[in-house]
Order: C-alpha cells, then structure tokens, then sequence
C-alpha cells in the first residue's frame, strides 16, 4: 500500500533544515497544496516530540499524533535533532527503518567539514540518498 510522506529534519532552534515529499506516481498531489499543511503539523508537533524525548530512552518514538488521515511519527538524534514524518498510512515498520537509514546518511554529512551543523542541507548527494532511501523503505 503506497501513501504519502513529508519528512522534514528540524533544528535545535525549530526550523526545518531538510524537507522532502514521497507522492506515489498514482496519485495527482501538488506538492505546493499540502507543503503548508505538512509543516504546520511538523511544527504543532515539535513540542509532544520534545515531551517524548525526555520520557524514554528510545530514539524512535513511532506515532507521535494524529491529525485527521494524517500519522506523525518522529526519531530525535543524539544531537537533539528531530526527524518527523507525515504520513497517510501506518507503516512503522518502513518509517523506522527509513528514519534509521536517513541517521546513518545524517552521520556522514555531519562530520564532513563542509557542512556546519543546523544550517539548511543543500548537499545533492544527500537529497538523492534519501529520495533512495525512500523508495526503498517507504514503498
């Protein structure tokens, strides 16, 4: 069952530093529409993320809320970074592992010396790694 994803990467001071759709090529979505929608509930949310984060250990914290059809699920990284997902269908099991994909990608642009860390990720190596890493894990 295919659905639609918005994955964003949130900085320390809550701005979004990476932001990416996954459509199906079967649905007719413009992107312009639900880009607002979707960082609207990105940013509702970052506050649950935080309360989250400081209840547990995990770094995963599966379905963080829920707005109409929509499921929001987060991974906070070691660096206080936050990965949220917006998606239509529930698929834990492909959120994780992409989110869990994303981190190791995350990792290696993270100590390249180009980039500094909680500026916008512009990188076109990492945009493509992660549209691959979606199509993989979230298909």
């Amino acid at each position: 069952m295919a659905g639609t994803y918005y994955f964003a990467i949130v900085g320390q001071s809550d701005k979004p530093i990476f932001e990416m759709d996954f459509i199906p090529v079967t649905k007719e979505v413009k992107k312009e529409d639900n880009r607002h929608q979707n960082q609207f509930m990105v940013h509702a949310v970052l506050e649950l993320v935080d309360e989250h984060m400081w209840k547990g250990t995990n770094t995963y914290l599966k379905s963080v809320d829920k707005f109409n059809q929509w499921f929001v699920s987060a991974f906070v990284t070691a660096t206080q970074m936050r990965f949220v997902m917006v998606h239509d269908v529930t698929n834990e099991d492909g959120v994780k592992n992409f989110f869990t994909d994303v981190y190791k990608a995350y990792i290696k642009l993270f100590i390249d010396p180009f980039y500094r860390q909680d500026t916008t990720i512009s990188f076109p190596a990492f945009q493509k790694e992660v549209q691959l890493l979606g199509k993989k894990n979230l298909t």
